[in-house]
């Protein structure tokens, strides 16, 4: 007994935590006591099975290209400011360019030192003349192109999951799918238009002065100065839910942006019952908010979100402290979703919906339904077989199967995984491969019964001889698995997972607890002939 005890203790360890992480699936309500101390993390029902919604969205990677060359430009101009050189204009000239147009080649020395110095990866194009005028290109070149759109995949990838995750959807798939696609699935989710509105959103947050001295009404886009752009604000009438759209010129260049926002609340406004976002910056953002604010004490300042104007207040004094409101005529609901965007962040570039398939709960019902039923006669037709060729053997693999799907599923819960439709059928594969490991052990016990060994010696040999062929099948089909799991998506990780925590488990019960209960019986009981 003392020399098995250690795996029979194993066995029955196994057994008990297997059970324990079960009951969270099992077991609708938990009581309170169990919750303080005891596992909570339940199997979570995939998108095949629960139903939902799957989305497949592409990144506009060169948009996030041009905005950085944007950027670019507008901090050589900054910099050229403070260093007093003069220049006519600077900005994106093509989705690769930027260029400086000076009015004398003097200060092109002084670009040339700034550019080197503060972006090396650009390429500074020789210096030409036209029209009286120098100009100086930087040319962003392929490699630090690709570097850029590779970032903004991944930059968009994880905003798209913060807004997810605060938008409160329960065991979200979302993971990158080739260069420049992003696979979202959002399983039981009861609103899923407004989902898409807000994983989609740009959310790019400027603050622009208004030009006073420009005639809005009138304005078109061919009438502005070039530094100015014409954009509308929106109001919606609370109670006929009309729409206007009242037209606004403002200043091309943002004072600040949602980049330096730290924090976005949803408010009510005491006065109106009106919901607000209430928005806080970080130093940098609190610094500038202060600078622009004092500088502007009367003017009107617009809060422009992916190119609508939510509101332009007039400034009427310095606004210290890095905090500010953004309001107009908000339901709570977009406000809440306002909010939610501006914590998350602003995606580095426009995304796509290139495809929206949304599955239906019930479909998801048939499927449990089918699957479970489908599962249920594969194993019943393996019990019978293996109990009328193999007799009281048989009954023992048997028993190692049904320790293979306890094992399996406790596992499957205490790592919180998913279970798919792939993945039930990735449990039924388990009964044939766990079966195939005793049919092996099984024929080579066999075959040392027939050379006249004892019940005890057969036991041994065939379980010595088998290890190696059984190894060697587990270990290449668990290599399948992880290339599954490494490139595959969605339902098809699901299989590697469910198959690859089968296979590591039914190694176990194939050759460490299927062999304990036939020492146990043979040292209990003296047999001449094994029942094989």
């Amino acid at each position: 007994m003392k020399k098995y005890a250690w795996r029979v203790s194993l066995i029955a360890l196994f057994i008990v935590a297997s059970i324990v992480y079960l009951v969270p699936t099992v077991v609708g309500q938990l009581p309170s006591w169990w919750s303080g101390v005891l596992p909570k993390d339940k199997i979570h029902l995939g998108l095949d099975l629960q139903g939902g919604t799957h989305l497949v969205m592409g990144v506009e990677t060169q948009k996030a290209v041009e905005g950085q060359l944007d950027l670019i430009a507008t901090d050589i101009e900054d910099s050229l400011n403070e260093q007093k050189v003069r220049f006519k204009k600077v900005g994106k000239i093509s989705s690769d360019r930027v260029q400086v147009t000076l009015y004398d080649s003097a200060s092109a020395d002084a670009v040339q030192k700034l550019v080197k110095k503060k972006y090396p990866d650009l390429e500074l194009l020789p210096a030409t003349n036209e029209g009286g005028f120098v100009n100086m290109q930087l040319r962003i070149n392929e490699k630090e192109a690709q570097v850029r759109k590779d970032r903004a995949v991944a930059q968009a990838l994880e905003t798209i999951r913060n807004r997810i995750d605060q938008f409160g959807v329960a065991e979200p798939i979302i993971q990158r799918e080739g260069i420049d696609h992003i696979v979202v699935q959002l399983p039981g989710i009861k609103d899923p238009k407004r989902a898409i509105e807000l994983i989609g959103k740009t959310a790019r947050l400027e603050f622009k002065l208004v030009d006073e001295n420009v005639n809005a009404a009138t304005a078109t886009p061919g009438t502005i100065p070039e530094d100015d752009e014409l954009l509308y604000e929106k109001r919606t009438d609370p109670t006929t839910g009309a729409v206007s759209e009242t037209p606004l010129v403002v200043k091309r260049k943002a004072m600040i942006t949602g980049e330096l926002l730290t924090d976005a609340q949803i408010r009510i406004d005491s006065q109106y019952n009106q919901p607000y976002v209430a928005i806080e910056f970080n130093s940098t953002g609190a610094r500038l908010f202060d600078q622009v604010t004092a500088a502007n004490v009367g003017k009107r300042f617009a809060i422009v979100l992916d190119n609508n104007i939510y509101s332009a207040p007039v400034i009427r004094e310095r606004i210290s402290g890095g905090s500010a409101q953004i309001s107009g005529s908000f339901t709570e609901k977009d406000a809440s979703d306002l909010a939610i965007v501006l914590r998350a962040g602003s995606l580095p570039a426009p995304v796509k919906i290139l495809q929206n398939v949304t599955v239906g709960p019930s479909l998801g019902a048939d499927s449990i339904h089918k699957g479970l039923f489908a599962g249920l006669i594969g194993v019943a037709l393996v019990v019978v077989f293996m109990a009328i060729y193999y007799k009281i053997s048989g009954m023992v693999a048997n028993i190692g199967m049904v320790l293979n799907i306890v094992y399996l599923m406790g596992a499957m819960a205490a790592l919180g995984a998913t279970l798919t439709l792939p993945g039930i059928a990735a449990i039924v594969l388990l009964v044939g491969m766990s079966v195939d490991a005793n049919v092996l052990i099984f024929e080579r016990i066999r075959e040392e019964l027939r050379l006249g060994k004892t019940p005890h010696a057969a036991l041994d040999a065939g379980y010595d001889k088998a290890f190696l062929t059984i190894m060697d099948s587990h270990v290449t089909t668990l290599i399948t698995a992880a290339v599954l799991f490494q490139f595959g998506t969605g339902p098809v990780k699901g299989f590697a997972v469910s198959l690859s925590l089968g296979i590591i488990i039914n190694l176990f019960t194939s050759l460490v607890s299927t062999r304990v209960i036939f020492d146990m019986f043979l040292d209990r009981v003296r047999v001449k002939r094994l029942s094989i």
